[in-house]
């Protein structure tokens, strides 16, 4: 690993697993590795409040999911289980497990210490609404953007964590 976004196997006590051990559902995980320490709450604040994703938060308040950095540093330290259209499904002191229920899919954030300094990882989950059932060619034709969406998501966020510390 280093300094680009990788794809990764998810690692032991991955949150996201849970997802990641059925068969219905779509998981990936990319990581990419900054110099130094790096805490979850610095990550979250950092990829929540990058520039690449505030433009998304501008358009889920375009459909009322309106969210600011200040709802960001919240989520991040553990001051709500809310933000913008996702909510807390769970969380430790290293992860992130987020969940938006009205479009069934995950969002996970993860640090771990590494030779190089920290591991930050995101990863995804696309759960069909029943168990068992397909996810639909919406989802599979989208994987595309979405792979490439979740790598620059992951690089803005690391280039924030670096400005801001």
């Amino acid at each position: 690993m280093g300094k680009r976004v990788t794809t990764a196997p998810l690692p032991p006590g991955a949150l996201l697993a849970r997802y990641a051990d059925r068969d219905d559902c779509y998981t990936d995980c990319f990581t990419v590795t900054v110099d130094g320490p790096v805490d979850l709450p610095a990550y979250v604040e950092a990829f929540y409040t990058a520039w690449l994703f505030r433009i998304e938060r501008q358009i889920l308040g375009l459909a009322g999911y309106r969210s600011t950095d200040v709802e960001a540093r919240a989520l991040a330290r553990s001051g709500t289980d809310r933000f913008a259209a996702w909510t807390v499904e769970d969380r430790s002191d290293s992860q992130l497990l987020m969940c938006d229920p009205s479009s069934a899919t995950r969002s996970w954030l993860a640090v771990a210490p590494d030779e190089a300094g920290t591991r930050l990882y995101f990863g995804s989950a696309i759960v069909p609404p029943e168990p068992g059932r397909d996810l639909g060619t919406v989802y599979r034709a989208l994987l595309g953007f979405h792979k490439l969406y979740s790598r620059a998501l992951l690089a803005t966020a690391r280039a924030r964590v670096i400005r801001t510390r």
